[in-house]
């Protein structure tokens, strides 16, 4: 538990005062039973149930004040609660390592019929986008909700020569910040990821701090992870051969405070195979994957199999259904403390009449 207003925790330090004053009151009381010609005619009167009882009332309103004082601090917790809505890009690998026979019937077909699976169990509150790369990235499907359309979409994979990991992430972007002026096809073919602008920095890395101001000026958190309306999730089986770095994406991504969920899908060893005559490398890029994931706050899993790749997509639909969150408690306290100063009146009312 945190606190809002720390300094109000110094108010607390009144209760042992009033538990003092309370005490002090009761040792004066007792030397005014003195008066009585004998103490065990006020102890038979009240006896020993009566005499704890009268103690219970005082307890109460000092635990009522307590939880005030508490409120008065404005504590947060975190607590998992349903998530609001949000949009998930899906950028999916469709390079010819995709055609892979190592995982059954192929590593395309296993992962067309998980994203399938991702779809069935995606919460109502989420909106998906798709993306496909290979050579070069291609929106398949713009964020919607209707089922139908993100199954169709996938479907509808094919695949390219070339794997280019970076492109696939910055497309994925441009989909999720369709007002940040995310153009892929610029990026390219001026060089942006490589060639240096004002101030030493490449101008992708120019137009994410462009990015961040606007977000600053708005009073919007920019940390890595801090974007609570999104995220993106990439699947890759191989190396990148083209495009721009996959981690200057990922510098992209977490100036945004997009976490990025990386999937490497397949064996990490090197093995090769043939596709229509054609041979290929697809040895899985794990290090690059993890860093991604690493920059962006976000999470890297490594999928070997089909089954692997469903709860891979399972345990992450879950997390897109519930979001922890800090919330203030104050309001609970604070109706605490009247629920304990209500009964506290309604037992000294109800056994003392005063």
């Amino acid at each position: 538990m945190q606190f809002l207003w720390p300094q109000m925790l110094w108010l607390l330090l009144s209760l042992p005062l009033l538990a003092a004053a309370y005490l002090y009151l009761i040792a004066r009381r007792k030397k005014v039973a003195l008066l009585y010609a004998s103490l065990a005619l006020p102890r038979a009167v009240l006896g020993r149930s009566q005499r704890l009882r009268r103690h219970i009332p005082p307890l109460l309103f000092l635990f009522a004040l307590g939880a005030a004082l508490l409120a008065c601090a404005r504590p947060t917790a975190t607590i998992t609660l349903p998530s609001d809505t949000i949009t998930l890009v899906l950028a999916m690998d469709t390079s010819r390592s995709m055609a892979a026979t190592d995982v059954a019937p192929t590593r395309i077909g296993a992962a067309q019929h998980a994203a399938r699976d991702l779809v069935v169990g995606l919460p109502a509150s989420v909106r998906l986008g798709i993306v496909s790369f290979a050579a070069t990235a291609t929106v398949v499907l713009p964020p919607t909700d209707k089922r139908l359309d993100m199954l169709d979409a996938i479907d509808r994979f094919q695949l390219q020569h070339g794997t280019a990991t970076g492109s696939g992430l910055i497309q994925a972007l441009a989909v999720l910040f369709p007002d940040d002026g995310i153009d892929l096809e610029t990026i390219l073919f001026s060089g942006e990821s490589l060639a240096p602008g004002p101030g030493g920095r490449s101008l992708t890395e120019a137009a994410a701090a462009d990015a961040v101001r606007k977000r600053e000026q708005q009073g919007v958190e920019v940390q890595p992870g801090s974007y609570r309306h999104g995220a993106v999730i990439l699947l890759s089986d191989g190396r990148r051969t083209t495009g721009p770095d996959p981690l200057d994406a990922a510098r992209m991504a977490a100036q945004r405070g997009v976490r990025v969920y990386t999937v490497g899908f397949g064996t990490p060893q090197d093995a090769g195979a043939a596709v229509s005559s054609l041979s290929f490398s697809i040895q899985l890029d794990e290090s690059t994957l993890r860093e991604v994931a690493a920059l962006t706050d976000g999470e890297y899993f490594q999928a070997g199999s089909a089954a692997d790749l469903t709860q891979v997509y399972r345990q992450l639909s879950a997390r897109f259904a519930l979001e922890r969150k800090e919330v203030e408690i104050s309001a609970l306290l604070a109706a605490g403390a009247v629920l304990l100063l209500v009964a506290a009146c309604a037992l000294s009312l109800l056994w003392f009449r005063r």
